[in-house]
């Protein structure tokens, strides 16, 4: 995908920039992947006796003590390639956030998904009260998958996009 992205940059550069803007937005291009990719694989979730602790690839992270930690479930979301399963936990103040690193896919699989998971779930009802624990309700978000979500935006941006040139025309 990235090489298709490149040939496409270098045709319309090529024909409209010249060859040094061509090197500079192939350039821009492979230094924000790399940044994307270098965060990718420094972001990770830990789990123990503190709560969980979430890093984005930034910084040391922010732990989540147990007591804020209200339910740890795993999302599943449909498309074309497969499913993909990621873990999440919802805080006291009704926030969701996801668990990097904790997820499987067709495309990344993780054989030990089921363990890892199990074993973040085991330490959470180890160290809250019963009580604490509750299932949030389903929000919109958690009804709609991503493809149906990108389908209504694009057909929004549609007919905006008409609607401004036929206001201008």
């Amino acid at each position: 995908m990235l090489g298709v992205l490149f040939a496409a940059q270098a045709a319309l550069a090529a024909s409209q920039l010249g060859v040094v803007g061509l090197c500079w937005l192939l350039g821009g291009t492979a230094a924000l992947a790399g940044l994307g990719f270098s965060v990718a694989l420094r972001s990770w979730t830990t789990v123990g006796a503190a709560g969980i602790t979430i890093c984005w690839g930034t910084g040391r992270g922010r732990t989540h003590p147990w007591q804020d930690i209200r339910w740890i479930d795993v999302r599943e979301t449909k498309s074309q390639y497969g499913t993909v399963r990621a873990a999440r936990i919802t805080l006291a103040d009704g926030r969701r956030r996801s668990l990097p690193g904790l997820h499987h896919s067709n495309l990344y699989p993780a054989p030990e998904f089921d363990v890892d998971f199990r074993r973040a779930v085991n330490w959470w009802e180890l160290s809250t009260d019963r009580a604490a624990r509750f299932q949030p309700p389903k929000r919109m978000r958690d009804r709609v998958s991503p493809t149906v979500a990108g389908i209504v935006l694009g057909i929004l941006i549609s007919v905006a996009v008409v609607a401004v040139v036929a206001v201008q025309s």
